[in-house]
């Protein structure tokens, strides 16, 4: 074998470049359209970009916004049924990664379910009875802040549970999933990690600026006594509604912004949609009658403060 001919493999085996089937070279592959050479992917693995770096936060969180208005397109015009859990711990970033999910979609077609304590009515009924009626018809995309999971979670750890409604929580919420997904509706689980010193930080940062301060409530304050029941409490749920109908999907959420990106490209992986954007369109000209405004001193106008 010739010394170009073993420069040549040796160049493929490293990932630097490569021979075509028909005898033609590749260039190695970019990362980023830089013309750095990519590492090896392995099976499962894929590249990673590094916010301020490799992309602007920005400017990322703008082209999924557009991708997820394509997709509420799709679900709408496919008349498909979507539900999405969010969960985690307190300050992981739940509301954030929601609130950028939801700013540019119509809320007729996307919504937010986020239900205070149970009424004294409420706590007679079936466990789930009170989340059923916020469940999609077709063509809709509920997003629950914090779900039926409460059982599992807070209402454990707290004592606002028995363990006998606890166990039958644990027992039944697996085959509730799976009438769901059996009735048409698409399930997408996420669970928010974050550190302790990072919630931590979080807790600090609330208690400290105004616009932060209503976020933390006097359950938060005594979660704090419970930190290792509240991870005892996840790890069991895990164990017992992990399944393959509905399986958690973990969100590292330690970075903010990192976490909403991840979460955003991976809801966009889960539902396979295709691009409905219509066709421009012009504007018609405004047909302006013959119209008599009433006169301003008869209306009632906010001051002007700000110009």
């Amino acid at each position: 074998m010739g010394e170009k001919s073993k420069k040549k493999d040796k160049a493929n085996a490293n990932g630097k470049g490569g021979v075509k089937p028909n005898g033609a070279e590749t260039k190695a592959p970019l990362v980023n359209g830089k013309g750095l050479p990519a590492k090896p992917v392995h099976p499962g693995e894929i590249e990673t970009r590094r916010i301020g770096k490799d992309c602007d936060y920005d400017k990322e969180l703008s082209r999924l916004q557009i991708e997820l208005v394509k997709l509420q397109e799709w679900i709408r015009h496919e008349h498909l049924k979507v539900v999405v859990l969010f969960e985690g711990r307190d300050a992981a970033g739940k509301g954030g990664a929601i609130k950028r999910i939801t700013e540019s979609l119509n809320p007729r077609i996307c919504k937010v379910v986020a239900l205070g304590t149970p009424t004294e009515r409420e706590k007679t009924q079936w466990y789930f009875q009170r989340y059923v009626p916020h469940l999609p018809a077709a063509g809709e995309m509920v997003m629950f802040d914090r779900s039926w999971y409460n059982r599992a979670g807070v209402e454990r750890v707290m004592g606002f549970c028995s363990d006998a409604q606890y166990q039958e929580f644990l027992l039944t919420c697996p085959e509730f999933e799976r009438m769901l997904v059996r009735s048409g509706i698409v399930l997408i689980k996420y669970w928010f990690s974050v550190s302790d010193a990072e919630q931590e930080r979080r807790f600090q940062e609330r208690m400290t600026n105004p616009t932060k301060r209503w976020k933390i409530s006097p359950m938060d304050l005594e979660s704090r006594k419970h930190w290792a029941d509240y991870s005892r409490a996840k790890d069991e749920m895990f164990n017992h509604t992990d399944h393959k109908q509905a399986p958690w999907f973990v969100v590292n959420a330690e970075d903010k912004k990192a976490a909403r990106l991840n979460v955003v490209r991976h809801l966009l992986s889960k539902i396979p949609y295709k691009d409905l954007t219509p066709e421009p369109i012009e504007l018609p000209p405004i047909v302006k009658a013959e119209y008599v405004r009433p006169p301003y001193q008869e209306q009632h106008f906010i001051p002007v403060i700000y110009r």
